[in-house]
């Protein structure tokens, strides 16, 4: 039996990286996805010639993109069994030299659009005892130079994660993953060297691939996990547990 056989999902930053997997994995389990992304060529083209996936582009910031997605499920498919709320935003700046602009974007990027996916969607989730995934990150919970929204952000899903658990159980789970060290696009800017440093900061020893991240969405999203929720699980190989020093 397929973890999602016969279900219908939303993956957002479904165009490439983490998203384009998890959309991968999802189908695989028997799922029609409904795929939104702000990129709107790369997400068609990563929907062409797939009839289990559905390309919605928009920025999911914004409630006027979310309308289109509830109502999809909705009027097309007539349920909604998961939603993982992906998409990603970040620029890298100290916060005095973070412009007030980039704060707002990278939050209502990376936290409010879980709270408008919620909102919009979770009528339908519960009327299908469906689940939410939250993409959060290591950022949450370690601090990187340069980074204060986009941890500020990661860090409060996990906190909504916790609080939307609470608020809509037993009929919705709600859990998060925090995502480490991930070979994607974002890290084409690294040379060897970074990427030998990264790894070498995992207990795994190597960097991540998006297609593990995607398999530990799928249980989250599936009756496998049917007694967890507001959890935040660490997909990162170690990279929080390992310090080299004492």
């Amino acid at each position: 039996m397929k973890l999602l056989d016969g279900g219908c999902a939303v993956v957002t930053g479904a165009a490439s990286g983490i998203g384009a997997a998890i959309v991968d994995r999802f189908v695989a389990e028997g799922a029609t996805v409904i795929a939104v992304d702000v990129a709107a060529e790369p997400l068609r083209d990563a929907a062409a010639g797939r009839p289990a996936v559905h390309p919605v582009p928009g920025d999911v910031s914004q409630a006027e993109t979310w309308t289109l997605v509830a109502d999809l499920a909705r009027d097309e498919f007539g349920r909604l069994d998961a939603l993982c709320s992906n998409a990603g935003y970040s620029i890298h700046a100290p916060a005095h030299e973070l412009s007030e602009d980039d704060w707002d974007r990278q939050l209502a990027v990376n936290l409010k659009a879980a709270y408008l996916g919620v909102k919009a969607c979770v009528g339908l989730l519960a009327d299908n005892a469906g689940a939410v995934v939250l993409t959060s990150s290591v950022h949450a919970v370690a601090g990187l130079p340069g980074r204060p929204a986009y941890a500020a952000a990661k860090g409060g899903l996990c906190a909504l994660g916790r609080q939307l658990a609470v608020e809509y159980g037993p009929r919705v789970r709600v859990n998060t993953v925090l995502p480490g060290p991930i070979l994607t696009p974002v890290w084409d800017g690294v040379d060897d060297e970074g990427r030998r440093r990264s790894a070498a900061a995992t207990a795994a020893g190597r960097l991540g691939r998006p297609e593990e991240v995607a398999a530990a969405v799928a249980f989250l999203a599936s009756s496998e996990s049917s007694y967890i929720t507001g959890a935040s699980l660490l997909v990162d190989g170690g990279w929080t547990a390992k310090k080299d020093s004492a």
